[in-house]
C-alpha cells in the first residue's frame, strides 16, 4: 500500500507515470483513473492516442487545492496500469481508417472491396478496444470505486458507458463538446468517434437523457436525430449565447441545463467544448465554445443541486511538445472532475 500520509501536497510535482504524481494504489482509492490511447477514427487532425500520457505529465505541475472541492483527493484518486496495447493497435489501424476516409473524400464508395475490408478491419478492432475499456471499467466498478476514463478520442467513452448501463437503472449524461456526436457509422466507422452519442442512444437505454452543451457544429441530421428523440436535450452554444445577451445569467442557465437531468449523471467532456484558446491542437476545434470557469460552474451546480457523479470522461486531449496548452487544460479539467465527483458521492 502506498505511503499517502508521506505524501506532500505543497511539495514539487513528482513525475510519478500516475496522474497527478498522487501515491493511492487503486485497490485504496476511492476513484480510479483508465486511460484509453487511441484515436483510430478521428476524422481531421489525430494525436489523442498520445493524450493519456501528456494528460499525465501536465498533471505533475497543477497545485492541490481546488476551492470547489477541497482535500476531496484525499480520499484517494488512483491511476489504473495503461494498457499501451491498445495504442500499438490504434497506430496499426488508423493507416487502414486514413485510407479509407481519403477514399471517401475524393468521391470514391465505401462500397469497393479494398474499402469494405479495410472499414470492417477498423470495426472490428474499435469492438475489441471497446470490450477491453469495458472491463476495465468493470473491474474497478464492481470494487466499488469510481470510474473516469481519459483520452483518446470520444468513441473511447463507449465501453464505460455501456458498464454503467449494466450498474445503473437510469442517469443522465451531461455531454460538454462542440459537436453533437449523434452521426450514424460516420465514414463508415460503428465506432466513430462522431457517434459516440448515437451509440449510446442505440445500445445504453439506461442513459435515460443527455443534454448536449455548448455543441455548435453539428448536421441536419444530427439535428433530426435529436429532436426526434425525447432523450436529449440540446443546449447549442448560439441559444446559450442568445439567452445571455438577453441577460439570463450563466447561473440561471446552469441551473436550467441541471433540471433537466436525473439525479445520477455521467459527465462527458470533450475538450473542444471550451474555446479554442484552451484546446487550440483538438482533433475538430471550432470557434465559440465555453470558458474554463463556466464549464467547471456548470458541473459543479449540478454537484450542488444534490446530484452525484457515477462517472466520467475527459476526451480529445491531444499531445504536442511545441504547445501544451491542450494538456495543461485536460489535467486541469480532470483534476476537477475527479474532486466533483468525489464530493457528490460524500453528498449521499
Amino acid at each position: 500500500m502506498a505511503d499517502s500520509h508521506a505524501f506532500d501536497p505543497d511539495g514539487v510535482g513528482v513525475d510519478t507515470g500516475t496522474y497527478f504524481g498522487l501515491p493511492f494504489e487503486p485497490e485504496e482509492a476511492a476513484l480510479v483513473l483508465i486511460s484509453a490511447p487511441w484515436d483510430v477514427t478521428v476524422s481531421y487532425g489525430a494525436g489523442t492516442a498520445y493524450g493519456p500520457d501528456a494528460v499525465i505529465e501536465a498533471s505533475t505541475q497543477l497545485d492541490f487545492y481546488d476551492p470547489l472541492s477541497p482535500d476531496a483527493w484525499r480520499r484517494g484518486i488512483a491511476t489504473a496500469d495503461v494498457d499501451y496495447s491498445l495504442q500499438e493497435e490504434s497506430q496499426r489501424l488508423r493507416s487502414d481508417a486514413v485510407k479509407v476516409i481519403d477514399h471517401l473524400e475524393r468521391g470514391g464508395s465505401a462500397d469497393d472491396d479494398s474499402v469494405a475490408r479495410k472499414i470492417r478491419r477498423v470495426n472490428e478492432g474499435c469492438a475489441a478496444m471497446n470490450a477491453n475499456i469495458e472491463a476495465q471499467a468493470r473491474h474497478w466498478l464492481a470494487q466499488g470505486k469510481i470510474v473516469g476514463l481519459v483520452g483518446g478520442d470520444h468513441s473511447t467513452s463507449y465501453g464505460l458507458i455501456r458498464a454503467l448501463g449494466e450498474r445503473h437503472e437510469r442517469f443522465g449524461i451531461l455531454h460538454i463538446d462542440a459537436h453533437c456526436d449523434l452521426r450514424e457509422a460516420y465514414e463508415g466507422f460503428e465506432f466513430s468517434h462522431a457517434s459516440i452519442m448515437f451509440n449510446v442512444l442505440r445500445d445504453v437505454p439506461q442513459a435515460a437523457k443527455i443534454a448536449q452543451v455548448a455543441v455548435r457544429d453539428f448536421s441536419q441530421g444530427e439535428l433530426r436525430t435529436a429532436l426526434a428523440s425525447g432523450r436529449v436535450e440540446l443546449f447549442d452554444d448560439l441559444s446559450l449565447a442568445a439567452a445571455e445577451f438577453r441577460g439570463e445569467t450563466w447561473d440561471a442557465q446552469c441551473r436550467r441545463i441541471v433540471e433537466s437531468l436525473p439525479q445520477e449523471i455521467y459527465v462527458s467532456f470533450d475538450i473542444d467544448g471550451l474555446s479554442v484558446e484552451h484546446c487550440p491542437r483538438t482533433g475538430t476545434p471550432v470557434p465559440g465554445g465555453l470558458s474554463f470557469n463556466k464549464a467547471m460552474w456548470l458541473v459543479d451546480t449540478a454537484v450542488r443541486s444534490g446530484r452525484r457523479i457515477i462517472g466520467f470522461d475527459v476526451v480529445e486531449t491531444v499531445a504536442a511538445r511545441e504547445e501544451r496548452i491542450d494538456a495543461i487544460t485536460g489535467a486541469r479539467v480532470l483534476w476537477k472532475l475527479c474532486g466533483m465527483a468525489l464530493k457528490s458521492k460524500e453528498k449521499k
